[in-house]
C-alpha cells in the first residue's frame, strides 16, 4: 500500500527523542523521507537505522539549531540530498520552570533562543525553497501553554505564546502560496521535557500533576501532526489543541 506521503520530505527539529522520534516514525511510515536533526548523534543514528529497517528513508543530521549557520547545513544538507523540502516539524523545545522571582535569567535566554528564535530562523531558511515550490507545510509544536498561564510556568508561557503568533502571522503571510502553518499545543505529554528542569520544587510540582493524570504518549501528537499534513491541499488545519482527558489545565 502506498503512504499518503509518498514522494514528500520532511524535516523534524528535536527528532532524537519524545515527540519528534515518534513524529519522524509516523511519517516515514506514510512515506516521506525524513530529516532528522538533533545533537545526540548516537540516538539520531539509531531512529534512522528503525526507520530504515521498517522500510523507510531518514537522514541524521546533528546539529545545534540555536546556531544559525548550522541551520543553513540541515538545508541544504536535505536539499541536497533529495532534491526538495515539504514539511517542517518544529519540534524542538526547553521548559525551565520555575516562578519568576525566583528564576534564573539565563534560563529564559536558553528557553527564548531554542524555542522561539531558532524556530523563527528554522522557518526562514525553509521558506524560500517552500515559496520556490509553491507548496509546502510547516507545523509548530506550541503547548497549552501557549494559551493559558500557570504560576510557575512564567517564562515558558512567553516563549508558547510567541510561538502560537509567530504561527498565526505566518499563515497569514503566506496561505496565498499554497503553503500551510499548523501550531500542535499539547497538554501533559510522557516525555523527558521535565528533565532540565533545575529549580528543585518546580520539578516536583511538575511531576506531580504528571502523576496525577494519564498522560499523553508521544505517539498521540505524532498521530495529530500526521492527521494535520495528510488533509487535502485545499485544507489547512490551524491548530490543534489535544490535552489527556483527565487534564483540567
Amino acid at each position: 500500500m502506498s503512504g499518503k506521503l509518498d514522494g514528500k520530505v520532511a524535516i523534524i527539529t528535536g527528532a532524537s527523542a519524545g515527540i519528534g522520534e515518534a513524529t519522524a516514525i509516523a511519517l516515514a511510515a506514510e512515506g516521506a523521507k525524513v530529516a532528522l536533526v538533533a545533537r545526540r548523534a548516537d540516538r539520531l543514528e539509531a531512529l534512522a537505522q528503525k526507520i530504515a529497517a521498517a522500510g523507510g528513508e531518514a537522514l541524521a543530521i546533528v546539529a545545534d539549531i540555536t546556531d544559525e549557520a548550522q541551520i543553513q547545513t540541515i538545508v541544504d544538507k536535505t536539499k541536497t540530498t533529495w532534491g526538495q523540502i515539504d514539511i517542517l516539524v518544529n519540534n524542538a523545545g526547553i521548559a525551565l520552570l520555575g516562578e519568576i522571582a525566583n528564576s534564573d535569567p539565563a534560563d529564559w535566554r536558553r528557553m527564548i533562543d531554542l524555542n522561539v528564535i531558532a524556530l523563527m530562523n528554522v522557518t526562514h531558511a525553509v521558506l524560500p525553497i517552500l515559496q520556490a515550490q509553491g507548496a509546502g507545510h510547516i507545523v509548530n509544536i506550541s503547548s497549552v501553554a501557549g494559551r493559558t498561564v500557570r504560576v510557575g510556568v512564567g517564562g515558558y508561557n512567553v516563549t508558547k505564546w510567541g510561538v502560537n503568533a509567530f504561527s498565526e502571522v505566518l499563515r497569514q503571510e503566506v496561505s496565498s502560496q499554497n503553503i500551510r502553518v499548523t501550531i500542535i499545543e499539547p497538554g501533559m505529554v510522557n516525555t523527558e521535557i521535565n528533565d532540565n528542569i533545575s529549580d528543585p520544587i518546580s520539578k516536583q510540582r511538575s511531576e506531580e500533576r504528571r502523576k496525577s493524570i494519564t498522560p499523553l504518549e508521544s505517539e498521540d501528537i505524532a498521530a495529530a501532526i500526521v492527521y494535520a499534513v495528510t488533509q487535502p491541499p485545499r485544507v489547512n488545519v490551524n491548530e490543534i489543541l489535544i490535552r489527556p482527558t483527565t487534564q483540567t489545565w
